[in-house]
């Protein structure tokens, strides 16, 4: 997989590539309600944010496998319980071809963007 560039690998940069980030949920949100919302939206993941809004990880529906039995605990655990792949995020003014090479190194194919508040600005995609 590698990143499809529009401008030379030498100048692009995140920021030329990414896109907007579609769904965001808060870290408080339970795992039933997360699961919900990946299932009604036909999303993979979802960015996870913290109550002053900075971002604090993605969450895939892989992330969500153990939890569809949909027991008890499902409706008691809310999503920053959940392992799942946080921080280091890009950022904007990264050169693209080190985001793709951080991305394949970490076995991701969706890496939050973020700005230097921490705040989800984009997704970049393998």
């Amino acid at each position: 997989m590698t990143i499809t560039l529009e401008h030379p690998a030498s100048t692009a940069t995140v920021g030329d590539l990414m896109k907007h980030p579609e769904l965001q949920i808060s870290d408080d949100v339970m795992v039933d309600t997360a699961m919900d919302i990946l299932q009604s939206s036909g999303a993979d993941h979802l960015l996870v944010r913290d109550e002053d809004g900075r971002c604090t990880g993605l969450l895939t529906r892989l992330h969500l496998a153990p939890f569809q039995a949909r027991s008890w605990y499902t409706e008691r655990t809310p999503v920053r319980d959940v392992v799942l792949d946080r921080a280091p995020f890009a950022t904007p003014g990264m050169p693209a071809d080190t985001a793709a090479a951080a991305m394949r190194s970490r076995g991701l194919h969706v890496w939050p963007v973020v700005d230097h508040d921490g705040h989800a600005i984009g997704i970049l995609s393998l």
